[in-house]
């Protein structure tokens, strides 16, 4: 072994170099904050409501259509109605969000909510005192409903007195709007479009001062789930038929609303998320509270077959939203783009006094088209070649939801039909008929 002798200076290694001064720092990345930056494909705004019209300038007038061509109709988006109702519907949804239905029905009611909670009361006792036909089983829309119309006609008046609209013209423009919410009594069917209608009429109310903006919680969570009971209660009676085969939005065959309310309602909550509609229950416990989870249980319920994705797929599609504030500004975007910018929804639209037409639109009058109630099918106004205006369908095979659609039963009466064949309440799953 070689004896340990020290090394000589020359011998010695240096020492590596230090590199840290030419090294950049480390800086922990941080996560892009993306409040400040504004969204890609922003909702639409929601526009200011204007103050309720004076009395004195009110001309009130029976509501017609006056949306029967293109031009009319592009008349009607650029006009001041057509912010008036979204600065009305957008108002009701931003009114509630991150309310519950129990907060609000809480709180000390408006005298006018409560006299229109009675109204739809007496509107759903009146169902009892109508009873359907029997239709040998059919799930079509069963003829008994016209009398129900008819009695809910005879009623137009002491409702409208008891809410003070005691003005015979203000009375007839304003009743005309929640007799078209309850269906169409010639096709005897219903739809969105019918359920626009009660919120029309809900406008009224408010263009008379009788509603103004701090009730609109109220409205969009004590009177509307009132109006939604009796709708069902109507449906499930008379087997109506869906107006424009699956609904004009394609997430329910009825109703819209409960979605777009539902969903403001919704936005921020802590442990529900968009995803949460598949969780039955979620569903149970938390649908008293929230009108998006409470129509979505009534859908599961109507339907006769399992799953969101069989019956419902856009709203399954919708669930995989990140959160609630994109499911709510999707379904803003909807409104706009699908109801109120489309014609042949459009076209059955209602203009009076309270919310009036745009000059230079067309009217009934110079047109073939029957009255709303009166029209056994929708269609699509076009100018005719001699002049004036027509009724025309679309028989093209290609857009038939953007025309009348085709006649399909009733989901609702397939399921009450089940329910006499096979007796009780229960109602077993089975497949698309």
């Amino acid at each position: 072994m070689p004896p340990a002798e020290p090394l000589s200076d020359t011998q010695i290694p240096s020492p590596p170099p230090d590199l840290s001064a030419k090294l950049p720092k480390l800086i922990p990345r941080r996560k892009q904050d993306k409040s400040t930056e504004p969204p890609l494909n922003p909702p639409p705004p929601t526009p200011a409501l204007p103050a309720p019209p004076k009395k004195e300038v009110i001309h009130f007038q029976h509501p017609i259509r006056r949306i029967l061509s293109k031009k009319d109709h592009d008349l009607f988006l650029n006009s001041p109605t057509y912010d008036l109702v979204t600065a009305f519907v957008f108002g009701l949804s931003d009114s509630v969000r991150q309310t519950t239905v129990t907060s609000v029905q809480k709180a000390q009611r408006d005298p006018v909510v409560s006299t229109i909670v009675d109204i739809l009361e007496e509107a759903e006792k009146t169902v009892r005192e109508c009873p359907a036909e029997d239709a040998g089983g059919s799930r079509f829309g069963n003829k008994a409903f016209i009398t129900y119309l008819d009695k809910i006609e005879t009623l137009l008046k002491s409702w409208h007195d008891k809410l003070g609209v005691t003005d015979a013209a203000a009375r007839d423009e304003v009743s005309t709007y929640i007799f078209h919410s309850f269906g169409n009594k010639t096709r005897i069917d219903y739809g969105s479009g019918h359920e626009l209608n009660f919120l029309i009429w809900l406008l009224c109310l408010n263009r008379l001062d009788l509603l103004p903006q701090s009730t609109f919680p109220q409205i969009a969570l004590t009177v509307f789930p009132s109006y939604l009971r009796v709708m069902r209660v109507v449906q499930s009676t008379y087997y109506l038929e869906p107006a424009g085969s699956h609904g004009v939005w394609g997430l329910d065959d009825y109703q819209f609303a409960p979605f777009l309310f539902g969903s403001a309602q919704l936005i921020h909550h802590p442990h529900i998320r968009p995803m949460s509609i598949h969780k039955p229950l979620i569903l149970e416990e938390c649908s008293k509270d929230y009108l998006y989870l409470e129509q979505v249980a009534y859908v599961n319920s109507v339907k006769n077959v399992d799953g969101l994705r069989w019956h419902s797929p856009m709203l399954d599609d919708i669930s995989s939203a990140k959160n609630w504030e994109k499911v709510e500004a999707g379904m803003k975007k909807m409104f706009v783009a699908e109801v109120l910018g489309k014609l042949p929804v459009m076209q059955h639209f209602l203009f009076g006094g309270l919310v009036p037409a745009v000059d230079g639109m067309s009217t009934e009058d110079e047109t073939d088209v029957a009255g709303e109630m009166e029209e056994t099918e929708g269609g699509q106004g076009q100018v005719a070649p001699e002049g004036g205006m027509k009724h025309v369908h679309d028989h093209s095979g290609k857009t038939w939801d953007d025309c009348c659609g085709i006649k399909v039963p009733s989901a609702i009466g397939a399921m009450q039909e089940m329910k006499k064949r096979q007796g009780g309440e229960s109602l077993r799953r089975l497949p698309f008929d």
